[in-house]
């Protein structure tokens, strides 16, 4: 086996006493050769992991606390932001060679299925939880380096107090009683929200139900998480863009939520990134994210990439693609002006 860990010690003691700095920002190779347990083992010798992300802060912070019980010895941190915030920071390191993220999880479909098809940021994952039957592996890797972790699902959602009969369909937001009221995404940047309008249309109350949700005058927030705190607060009473208000309600704030039919939903998928500075622990951080105590974490109010996870709401596998075909930058930005022409008065 190549004993990796006391060389990147005894290299990084070298870049600190010559040159002040620390080498765990290079270009990484990969994890060491042999089997699982030596690269656990050369994980907890480096001893700490990054994650990008742009899920539940309380998801991620219930990952963070599961990791670190599961593997004391390696830190895990993570950075959440949009993916317009972290794909270009992905793009940056892998092209300087300085990395700070190890793992990277991304939820829009054309820079997800790009990266797939180039593998230029991503390294091979070798966990063994990615062969548990129950992972599906065949429906949930894509070019052999992006893994299905999760997915988000879109709900009805509303303000209970204002709304006690709460909404069952589509139409039910469509009420002109509720201009003004109404809470909605700014598709700016996000190839996602983009499909996710486009859905509206194609499978929602015979066709133009963007056009009719836009005369009501919904007021417009940069993403669903704002959504829901709009929702809480009584700013807004209802939304066709949340996603399932299960923590909300959890907490006692006056919402609801249901599944619309069909319901629309994009998938999180997760790489372990060529610049790595710590390829051992990012290759054990992978293994659990798909593990069932990773799922436990990361599935409350999503669906889970494994059967049977308490506190997910459908199944990832279940969850298509967005058709990235049809969500090219020109697209996109098209849709964007049509949009504001329609949205933004």
């Amino acid at each position: 086996m190549k004993v990796v860990p006391r060389v990147l010690l005894s290299v990084t003691m070298l870049c600190l006493a010559v040159a002040g700095t620390s080498c765990g920002q290079s270009q990484a190779s990969g994890p060491v050769e042999g089997s699982w347990e030596d690269i656990v083992a050369a994980a907890k010798e480096e001893g700490s992991v990054q994650l990008y992300s742009t899920q539940h802060p309380e998801n991620l912070e219930a990952l963070k606390v599961a990791f670190d019980e599961a593997y004391p010895g390696i830190q895990l941190e993570f950075t959440r932001g949009s993916d317009v915030e972290m794909n270009p920071r992905v793009e940056t390191e892998n092209r300087t060679g300085r990395g700070t993220a190890d793992v990277h999880m991304s939820s829009d479909p054309a820079w997800v299925s790009a990266a797939a098809e180039s593998g230029d940021y991503s390294t091979a994952f070798v966990g063994p939880a990615f062969d548990d039957p129950a992972y599906e592996r065949n429906r949930s890797v894509l070019g052999d380096t992006m893994f299905l972790t999760s997915a988000a699902v879109f709900a009805l959602g509303w303000n209970s107090s204002a709304l006690p009969d709460g909404l069952r369909t589509p139409d039910d937001i469509l009420d002109p009683a509720l201009t003004g009221r109404i809470g909605v995404t700014n598709p700016a940047g996000f190839a996602a929200v983009v499909d996710q309008y486009q859905f509206f249309d194609e499978n929602w109350v015979g066709g133009d139900f963007d056009a009719r949700l836009a005369a009501l005058q919904p007021r417009i927030y940069p993403g669903a998480l704002a959504i829901a705190q709009a929702l809480a607060s009584g700013e807004i009473v209802a939304s066709p863009m949340v996603q399932p208000l299960v923590r909300e309600m959890d907490a006692g704030a006056p919402v609801g939520w249901a599944l619309p039919d069909p319901a629309w939903g994009t998938p999180w998928y997760s790489h372990v990134l060529s610049s790595a500075p710590h390829p051992n622990a990012a290759q054990v951080l992978a293994n659990f994210m798909v593990s069932r105590e990773g799922q436990v974490a990361l599935s409350k109010g999503y669906a889970s990439a494994l059967p049977d996870i308490p506190g997910a709401v459908a199944r990832a596998q279940d969850i298509p693609m967005p058709d990235t075909a049809a969500l090219t930058s020109e697209a996109i930005a098209q849709f964007q002006e049509r949009w504001e022409q329609d949205f933004v008065k």
